[in-house]
C-alpha cells in the first residue's frame, strides 16, 4: 500500500491572531465546501489499551504511533460515521478511514466485534485484531467546533479548533444530546496539514510572531475530565 505521509503544524493561538490570519487566508485559500456555514462539529471517540499507551506514547513524544478512534460530524450519527488510524512517522502523519454504520458502532462499543473478522474493509479487520489483541477499549469521547479551509496547490489545509468538549462517560458517544463538559481551558488551536510543500502564500498567510510549533493533544486534554 503507498502511504501518503503528510507535514503538520499545530499553533496555539489567541481570537486576535485568528482574526487576523482568517482575514488573509480569505484572500487565497477557500473555505471547505463541506463545512456549514463555515464550521462543523466534530465528535470523535477514541480507543486506547489498559496501560494507556497511545496517550502515554504522545506525551512522550514517540516518533512512531498509532492510535484509533471513531468519528462523526454536525450531531448526526446516522449521517456518516468513520472508523479512523491516524498514524505518526518521525513527525510526519497519515490516516486511513472505513466507514460504519450505528449499528456497528454500537456492536464495537459494547464489545460486539467478532463480526469485524469477515469485514470486506482492510482497516476494520485490522481494528478487530488490535481490539483483541492490543485490548483496546473506547476511552474518551473528544467534541470540538472546525472552521476549515483548503488551498488546493500542497493540497493544504488549514484548521481552527475551538470549544474542546468531552461527554463524562464515553457511553454518550452516539448520543448527539449527552452531556458534554468544557475540557479545562483548552487553547484555540491553527492546524496547518500539508503533502510534499507548502507554497509561500499560505507560509505567510498563517504566519503569527511570538507563536511556535506545538504537540497540543486533544484526547490527552479529554482524558483528564472524560
Amino acid at each position: 500500500m503507498d502511504v501518503q505521509y503528510r507535514h503538520e503544524w499545530k499553533y496555539e493561538i489567541s481570537r486576535m491572531d485568528r482574526f487576523c490570519i482568517r482575514q488573509r487566508l480569505q484572500a487565497v485559500a477557500e473555505p471547505d465546501p463541506h463545512a456549514l456555514g463555515g464550521k462543523y462539529q466534530i465528535r470523535s471517540l477514541y480507543f486506547d489499551d489498559a496501560f494507556d499507551r497511545a496517550l502515554r506514547e504522545k506525551i512522550d513524544g514517540v516518533n512512531m504511533r498509532e492510535k484509533f478512534r471513531i468519528r462523526y460530524y454536525n450531531g448526526d450519527p446516522a449521517a456518516l460515521i468513520h472508523l479512523e488510524k491516524k498514524s505518526k512517522l518521525n513527525g510526519l502523519g497519515t490516516k486511513f478511514s472505513a466507514a460504519l454504520s450505528m449499528e456497528e458502532t454500537e456492536k464495537i462499543m459494547k464489545g460486539d466485534i467478532l463480526w469485524m473478522k469477515a469485514s470486506p474493509q482492510p482497516l476494520v479487520q485490522e481494528f478487530y485484531c488490535k481490539l483483541v489483541y492490543q485490548g483496546l477499549k473506547p476511552r474518551t469521547v473528544v467534541e470540538y467546533t472546525r472552521e476549515p479551509y483548503i488551498y488546493r496547490p500542497g493540497n493544504v489545509r488549514v484548521t481552527f479548533d475551538f470549544d474542546l468538549r468531552t461527554c463524562i462517560h464515553p457511553d454518550g458517544f452516539l448520543d448527539p444530546d449527552a452531556v458534554t463538559v468544557p475540557a479545562g481551558d483548552a487553547p484555540l488551536l491553527m492546524e496547518v496539514k500539508w503533502d510534499e510543500y507548502l507554497p509561500e502564500i499560505i507560509r505567510d498567510a498563517v504566519r503569527t510572531p511570538g507563536r511556535r510549533v506545538g504537540a497540543f493533544s486533544k484526547y490527552a486534554q479529554c482524558r483528564i475530565y472524560g
